[in-house]
């Protein structure tokens, strides 16, 4: 769907409906509000509400109420969640136009309420009849505000444009949206926002010799793609790049080693998240003109069981020329990421970021609320990468890459085997990916919150887009 105009403007019209972003102290205007609407704000605040709605008939008022005695990410997530709460009554009552007015002297909770209002709309209805479709309601948000400039507003839109991007990307079902379909709307996303792509198809990937891409891909009647992507500005801070690896299963049947169908298989054509929010991120990044130098790399295929299928026990020879026997077809993301990461290594990065949907036992331990993170990256880069995770609330846990857990993954008969024990799945999955890597490296776990099931605040059903935001901050403060 279309992402609502986001302005700044110096005028507030009578007329208009509006959003007052105001603290508890803060006095609101009266010329804005009845004495009798006053009173009644002024009591739902007394009593605890973070948003109170007034219908003024002629146009509705709004006041979101920021709580600067909160930790400031925590705060201004609380605003995100407040506007997406008033997206509904904005929708019921069409409200075309919004003015979203600060009354405290303060940027980062009125780009965070709007932020909220953007993404808490979003919407996927490509395939619905066109009489069905719903207009979003605002269409235009309004930021009125001496402290919040043009520059700052048009960063925000472009990175919420990514985000819708990237949940478009991954609310795409298999039959619209193959390897194929994968590699061709990142080449428009290159396009619009000015990163390179080049894509290699089945020859080149042949050619290369990445065993892990090419044995998910054989049950597939769809070749498989691995797409590089590059952001280089002139002006880049970092001497080396960073390279962000997204894991690009566009289907998951489980391969061989079949899924159960309810609440597992069913939707599954969510595995390319990873994939998605690399694409999602180039697209802000380069778009903003944010001057850190960014390598993309999706390996994509789907992954199913046809009569030519890699089978448990198989082993398969990956592009560094580690011998890995397959035990289970269903932890074919490790495969074709663990290709990925030591094509990486052609760059001479001055950091990898994998992120991928890669393990269930990642979803059992943390929920939709966090990402499983594993590093070997040092401390410096995970305190930065851990701020930016709190700045945009797509948090990070760390777990341990302990040699411990080396163990479960040896093999009778080849270098390392695809899957551990029955304990422990998110952390050896990170432990096969560790054994790709010769550089600072960071794994990101999204399996939990890439695709949800009930909508979450301004996270809508579906697709998240997580990993997007949290990617941009990260890089845009990378110096």
């Amino acid at each position: 769907m279309k992402l609502p105009i986001l302005k700044k403007t110096n005028e507030i019209s009578a007329s208009m409906s509006a959003v007052y972003i105001t603290t508890r102290d803060t006095a609101l205007p009266e010329d804005a509000f009845t004495p009798m609407e006053l009173k009644y704000i002024k009591s739902r605040i007394a009593d605890g509400a973070s948003s109170v709605a007034v219908n003024s008939y002629s146009r509705w008022v709004f006041v979101a109420v920021s709580d600067p005695s909160k930790e400031n990410h925590i705060n201004r997530e609380d605003l995100r969640n407040e506007a997406a709460k008033l997206v509904s009554i904005i929708s019921e009552n069409k409200i075309a136009e919004l003015v979203l007015v600060d009354m405290i002297i303060d940027p980062e909770p009125v780009l965070a309420f709007a932020e909220g209002l953007l993404l808490g709309g979003y919407r996927f209805e490509k395939y619905k009849r066109e009489e069905d479709k719903k207009e979003y309601y605002p269409g235009k948000i309004f930021v009125n505000s001496p402290y919040v400039s043009e520059n700052d507003i048009e960063e925000l839109h472009v990175l919420c444009r990514a985000v819708y991007l990237t949940r478009d990307m991954v609310n795409e079902p298999l039959s619209g949206f193959n390897a194929v379909n994968l590699a061709e709307e990142v080449k428009k996303l290159g396009s619009e926002a000015g990163f390179s792509v080049e894509v290699f198809d089945r020859d080149k990937i042949t050619e290369l010799g990445m065993g892990g891409l090419l044995s998910v891909n054989k049950g597939s009647i769809d070749p498989p793609t691995f797409s590089v992507l590059e952001w280089k500005p002139e002006n880049a801070v970092n001497a080396n790049p960073v390279i962000l690896v997204g894991k690009g299963v566009v289907y998951d049947t489980g391969g061989i080693s079949l899924k159960p169908t309810y609440n597992s298989m069913d939707y599954m054509k969510s595995d390319m998240a990873g994939a998605a929010s690399v694409a999602g991120a180039l697209y802000a990044v380069s778009k903003n003109r944010v001057p850190v130098h960014v390598v993309g790399l999706i390996p994509a295929t789907d992954n199913r069981p046809d009569g030519n299928a890699i089978v448990p026990g198989d082993v398969i020879t990956m592009f560094d020329g580690t011998t890995v026997e397959v035990l289970n077809t269903d932890a074919e993301g490790r495969l074709l990421l663990a290709d990925a990461l030591s094509y990486a290594s052609r760059y001479a990065p001055s950091l990898v970021i994998d992120i991928a949907t890669l393990t269930g036992s990642a979803m059992a331990a943390l929920g939709t609320k966090a990402i499983a993170l594993m590093r070997t990256a040092d401390d410096n880069v995970f305190r930065k990468l851990s701020g930016s995770s709190m700045a945009v609330y797509e948090r990070v846990v760390e777990f341990p890459l302990w040699d411990d857990y080396k163990e479960s993954l040896k093999s009778d008969i080849a270098v390392i085997r695809n899957i551990g024990g029955k304990t422990a799945g998110t952390i050896t999955a990170g432990k096969f990916l560790e054994h790709f890597v010769s550089y600072p490296w960071i794994h990101l776990d999204i399996a939990g919150p890439a695709y949800l099931h009930k909508k979450e605040g301004y996270r809508t059903k579906g697709g998240s887009g997580v990993g997007v935001r949290l990617l941009y901050d990260f890089l845009k403060h990378i110096k």
